[in-house]
């Protein structure tokens, strides 16, 4: 289709509406965690948040739509156990919209291969489900497809599917994706380039988030708002933060300081660095932070 040049230069563009921050409908994002942080509890209760309007995780208020979820990781028990628990956060309005806009399967006794020999059958099922949809995960990546992630035709070929299928119908495409061992090791999983295999992953997608474990240096720096006692290294890995380290339709966005509590549920939370904590810097001569 070609641009009218014209009508660009004197017609104003349309308000963005994001389906979360950062992530306009009709494109391909990622969420990228080390395995067990909570990427796939996180992803549930953000599909409450765009299919009932649930303001569960203190993020920017977004318009409500139909959201699936293609659980291929974690069973229907799994599943009910994170449900409930996220239900009781609800209010009875929030459920019943939840009840009719969201739609949550089990894939597990299934091999959703969108590459393989039954990949286009697959591929139109997932088409069928994002009609009419607002936002669609896949958890995880790794469970959608038998290729080798470091194969950079091959992923681009996967990513391609995704973008078209997310093109034609409008709905946002969330693909849940671990990152590689090292960036995890090293510190770096809120890089761009944290995800696992090839760059394509990252580099033909529009939006990327990450969740990551809070490290020891935060945990002595960091105290809840109410406190100036800082977290401490023995509490810290109730500790996580989330973010965007890629979007390429808008300005900066903050980081997300969530605690985790029962059955793995986040809780957002305001953390700063503990005054007392950086007066005993400051006469140490230590940089501030």
């Amino acid at each position: 289709m070609a641009i009218d040049i014209l009508h660009c230069y004197e017609e104003k563009p349309k308000i963005r509406e994001y389906v979360l921050p950062g992530l306009l409908p009709g494109k391909v994002g990622a969420m990228v965690s080390p395995g067990g942080l909570g990427k796939s509890i996180l992803s549930l209760m953000l599909s409450h948040v765009v299919a009932g309007g649930a303001d569960l995780l203190g993020l920017e208020r977004c318009q409500t739509g139909r959201v699936v979820y293609l659980s291929a990781e974690d069973d229907a028990e799994i599943l009910h156990s994170r449900l409930h628990a996220i239900g009781r956060l609800l209010t009875e309005e929030q459920r019943g919209r939840c009840v009719r806009n969201l739609l949550v399967e089990d894939l597990t006794s299934h091999m959703p291969d969108m590459l393989g020999g039954n990949g286009r059958a697959w591929r139109e099922s997932i088409e069928n489900l994002a009609t009419g949809s607002r936002l669609l995960f896949l958890d995880t990546l790794r469970s959608f497809h038998a290729g080798d992630e470091n194969d950079a035709s091959l992923m681009s070929v996967l990513i391609g599917h995704m973008r078209g299928i997310a093109s034609r119908t409008g709905c946002a495409i969330i693909f849940l994706h671990h990152t590689s061992k090292w960036m995890s090791t090293s510190g770096q999983g809120d890089a761009q380039q944290a995800s696992r295999g090839s760059s394509v992953l990252t580099d033909n997608i529009r939006w990327q988030s990450y969740l990551v474990a809070m490290s020891e240096n935060e945990a002595k720096r960091f105290c809840l708002e109410t406190s100036e006692k800082p977290i401490g290294v023995e509490n810290r890995h109730y500790y996580v933060r989330f973010g965007i380290s890629k979007h390429n339709y808008g300005g900066p966005i903050n980081d997300k300081w969530f605690r985790r509590g029962n059955e793995g549920i986040f809780e957002s939370v305001n953390l700063s660095v503990g005054v007392k904590k950086e007066r005993e810097n400051r006469k140490r001569g230590d940089v501030n932070v």
